[in-house]
């Protein structure tokens, strides 16, 4: 694949996530838009159904009641000129003159001739309309003779009905002449009339389609002026949240609107001040205690340099110490190491805050490091290693050591022999820079940690007693070692073994600065696929 066209799939793509994105940040938009365009829609539909039944009656009644008056007018007129047995010629001729009233409808007039046969007489041929086409109901009702009541003075009336054929709306009617001897019936075509309602049908649906589409535009624009404010707010509140404390909004009208942005506002420059009081006493905090644990420094190196020759003579057989205070001379000793082992790492938690901790790499053997720490304090008898030579590491050989020695003397301090450390390799993902990762676990053989405890164990100054809160520890011991962990890219975690005792595990990548170089390439891929978006 060319470059041109990997350019083209990433500009899709990136225009696909920008329009995904948009509708999803515009949710409250589309809702807007649809809840006006269904209330348009209803009242639209209602109001163009209403018109259009009102118009379709008024319409139908009209021309219905202009060709029922004319038919009876023509019945009147030119039927009730015939004979009482008329034949078919002047049944026929009657017909057409009926027919060429102004309403133009077909005309059939039935009756019985001098020698009592039906005979038939058509406007339109006896072929055009015939009795055949009249409904049998229709034709039962015009046949009907009525009783002569208050309320009925005749016994004929005039009955008519709509019927469909071939698509076709047609009207049909009858009646019978009161004096007796003629019926007729009458069928008129109301295809004109089908059509205008046909096209008021469409102008109406035109008309409410309009109407869908303006309320559409005018629930986007409503909702734009509505939402564009809340976007502006919802914009501010994330720069707000990535740290940028100084974000203010642009405040304008009078509205419910403007009084939210006017109190996102204050609350940002509340914020930015209790940020800023919060920053300045962390700041000074951390300054005093570097200070403190600086200025201790030079009077506890002074204070060391004599318990040092205190101890000697204490151990010194035939000294010159008093037994009597020999107690009280052990303590000073035993403490004075005590405070300077809690200056020290009051000082590394100090660089840890500070950020100016750093790493002084070098690679290493893992096991014969593990060893070195351990030889150095003498804990050889203690501890169990199960670590096979020739597993490399680029680390801070200093701060390992600084990990292992929390780690493996807190399993001897507070669990039980023998600790047990095991070191193993695992190997890294296909992107992964730094080669996999180094796992070194330190076991003990102790109660294990309570589980209300585990969340705590690396909390500074957290002690599992608190009826004991002297005690050889400062607390700082594995918080530090966390630092240490993560400041080479790696991570400390707490358990207890199913089979008993209590489980750290340490996990750092074999190489710390790909690792860190794998990273900021990283960072400026998305930046780049961020900008290309």
């Amino acid at each position: 694949m060319t470059q041109e066209h990997q350019g083209r799939g990433r500009g899709w793509s990136a225009a696909r996530k920008g329009v995904w994105s948009r509708l999803r940040f515009t949710s409250l938009r589309l809702r807007l838009v649809v809840v006006f365009g269904l209330v348009a829609l209803t009242a639209a539909v209602s109001a163009s159904g209403i018109a259009y039944w009102l118009n379709r009656e008024s319409v139908l009644t009209r021309t219905q009641d202009a060709v029922l008056r004319a038919f009876e007018q023509e019945m009147q007129n030119r039927a009730g000129a015939l004979p009482e047995h008329p034949t078919q010629d002047e049944l026929q001729r009657t017909a057409g003159q009926m027919a060429n009233s102004s309403q133009r409808f077909t005309v059939l007039l039935v009756a019985e001739n001098p020698e009592g046969q039906t005979v038939y007489g058509s406007s339109g041929g006896l072929n055009s309309f015939s009795l055949g086409d009249v409904p049998e109901s229709l034709r039962e009702a015009v046949s009907e003779r009525q009783k002569i009541t208050s309320n009925n003075k005749y016994p004929y009336h005039l009955y008519w009905q709509r019927i469909v054929e071939d698509d076709t709306p047609y009207l049909v009617a009858g009646t019978e002449l009161i004096g007796g001897g003629t019926t007729g019936y009458m069928l008129k075509s109301l295809e004109p009339e089908a059509k205008d309602l046909g096209s008021l049908a469409w102008s109406l649906g035109i008309a409410t389609g309009l109407a869908l589409i303006g309320s559409a535009l005018l629930a986007h624009a409503a909702a734009t002026t509505v939402l564009k404010p809340v976007q502006r707010l919802g914009t501010a509140a994330r720069r707000l949240g990535e740290g940028k404390l100084d974000t203010r909004l642009r405040v304008s009208g009078t509205d419910e609107l403007a009084d939210l942005s006017r109190t996102f506002n204050k609350a940002a420059e509340a914020l930015e001040k209790r940020v800023a009081d919060m920053a300045a006493r962390d700041e000074a905090s951390r300054r005093f205690v570097a200070d403190m644990s600086h200025e201790l420094r030079t009077p506890l190196t002074a204070i060391t340099a004599v318990t040092e020759v205190l101890e000697e003579e204490l151990e010194f057989e035939g000294g010159g110490i008093d037994p009597m205070i020999q107690p009280a001379v052990r303590l000073v000793v035993s403490e004075t190491r005590r405070l300077n082992d809690l200056v020290e790492n009051l000082m590394e938690v100090t660089r840890f805050d500070a950020g100016t901790a750093r790493l002084v790499l070098d690679d290493v053997d893992v096991a014969d490091q593990i060893t070195a720490c351990i030889d150095a304090r003498a804990w050889l008898d203690a501890v169990e290693l199960d670590a096979a030579r020739g597993i490399h590491a680029r680390i801070d050989p200093r701060r390992l050591d600084v990990i292992l020695a929390n780690l493996i003397g807190n399993a001897l301090k507070h669990g039980g022999s023998p600790v047990r450390v095991s070191v193993r390799e695992e190997p890294g993902d296909a992107g992964d820079a730094s080669g996999g990762s180094v796992v070194i676990r330190v076991r003990d053989h102790g109660p294990g940690i309570p589980e209300e405890v585990l969340p705590h164990v690396f909390d500074r100054f957290y002690k599992a007693s608190a009826s004991r809160p002297r005690s050889e520890g400062s607390g700082l011991g594995l918080s530090i070692a966390l630092e240490n962990a993560h400041i080479h890219g790696g991570e400390i975690t707490a358990a207890n073994s199913p089979e008993g005792g209590a489980v750290f595990t340490l996990r750092l990548p074999r190489d710390v600065s790909a690792a860190e170089s794998g990273e900021k390439s990283g960072d400026a891929g998305d930046e780049g696929a961020e900008g290309d978006a």
